[in-house]
C-alpha cells in the first residue's frame, strides 16, 4: 500500500493546528487585546469577521500545502517541505491580506475594524479569504525551482485580483470604500462577494502543471476571460432579470438599493450571484 495516503490526513490536521497556533501567536503580538474568544464574548463582531477570513485562509492553505508537498517517499522530506511551504504560505497570507486591504479599501479600514465597523470587518475578512484561495491554488512543489514558479504565479494572481476588483468597482456609481467605511453592510456584502468570486476564477486560472512561461502565461490569460461573466451577472441577471429594473451599462437600480437604501437583501443577492457564477464557470472551464 502506498505510504502517502496513510499519513496525509494526519499531516493535514497537524499542519492546520500548527499554522493556527502561529497565527494566534502573531495576533497576540500585534493586537494583544483581541482573540477570537474575547471578540466573540465582547460582541466585537467586526474584528471577529476579520479573524474568520484569516482562519478560513489557513484551512485552505493547509490542505493545499499537504496535498502538494507530501510524496510518501521520505517522511523527513515530507515534513521539511510541508513546514517550509506552510510557514511561507502563512506569512504570505498575512502580508498580502494586510497590504491588499490597505490598497483596495484605504488605510482607514483597520481603524474602522477596531472601532467596531462590521462592514469593514466583513470586507477585510473577505480579502484574507480571497488571498487564502489564491495561495491554495498556486503554492505547491517539492523543490526550490517549483516553489519559485509558484511564488511568481501567486504574486501575478494577487496583482490580477487587485486590478479586476478595481475595474469591477468602476461599474458602481458609488464609492465602495467610502460606503464600507461608512458602515454600509450591503456595500460590504457586494464587495466581499465579487472579491471572493474573482479569487475563485483567478485561482482556477493559475492552477495546472507548469510547462514553460509562454504556454503557462497564455493559458492563464485565456482562463481569466471567465471573469468577464461577472459583468452580465450584475447588470443583466441581478438588476434586470431578478430585480425587474431597466438595463443599464453602469449603475442603476442595484446601485440605488445598495448605496442609498442600504438594502441587505440586495447585497446578499448580488454576492451570492457572483459566487454562483464563479463556481459555474470554474466547473465548466
Amino acid at each position: 500500500m502506498e505510504l502517502r495516503p496513510l499519513y496525509m490526513p494526519a499531516f493535514g490536521a497537524i499542519t492546520t493546528v500548527v499554522l493556527l497556533l502561529l497565527l494566534r501567536a502573531g495576533q497576540r503580538l500585534w493586537s494583544p487585546a483581541h482573540t477570537v474568544r474575547s471578540d466573540l464574548e465582547q460582541g466585537h463582531l467586526a474584528h471577529a469577521l476579520l479573524q474568520v477570513g484569516q482562519v478560513l485562509g489557513v484551512f485552505l492553505i493547509s490542505g493545499s500545502v499537504v496535498a502538494g508537498s507530501v510524496q510518501g517517499e521520505s517522511l523527513a522530506q515530507d515534513v521539511l517541505w510541508v513546514a517550509a511551504h506552510g510557514v511561507a504560505a502563512l506569512v504570505l497570507l498575512v502580508l498580502f491580506g494586510h497590504l491588499g486591504v490597505r490598497v483596495l479599501l484605504r488605510a482607514r479600514l483597520a481603524a474602522e475594524v477596531e472601532r467596531g465597523n462590521i462592514a469593514a470587518g466583513l470586507a477585510a475578512g473577505s480579502h484574507y479569504l480571497a488571498t487564502g484561495l489564491l495561495l491554495s491554488r498556486s503554492l505547491s512543489g517539492t523543490d526550490l525551482g517549483s516553489l519559485g514558479v509558484a511564488l511568481v504565479f501567486f504574486v501575478l494572481a494577487q496583482l490580477t485580483l487587485h486590478l479586476f476588483v478595481m475595474l469591477f468597482r468602476t461599474l458602481t456609481a458609488y464609492d465602495d470604500a467610502e460606503e464600507i467605511l461608512g458602515e454600509n453592510l450591503a456595500a460590504a456584502l457586494s464587495y466581499a462577494g465579487v472579491t471572493v468570486a474573482l479569487s475563485l476564477i483567478i485561482g482556477h486560472a493559475v492552477e495546472g502543471t507548469f510547462v514553460d512561461w509562454a504556454t503557462s502565461l497564455r493559458g492563464y490569460a485565456l482562463a481569466l476571460l471567465f471573469a468577464l461573466a461577472l459583468y452580465p451577472v450584475r447588470q443583466l441577471f441581478v438588476q434586470t432579470l431578478l430585480l425587474g429594473a431597466r438595463f443599464s451599462f453602469r449603475g442603476g437600480r442595484l446601485d440605488q438599493g445598495i448605496a442609498a437604501e442600504r438594502n441587505l437583501g440586495m447585497g446578499v443577492l448580488e454576492a451570492v450571484s457572483y459566487l454562483a457564477a464563479a463556481f459555474l464557470v470554474t466547473r465548466l472551464g
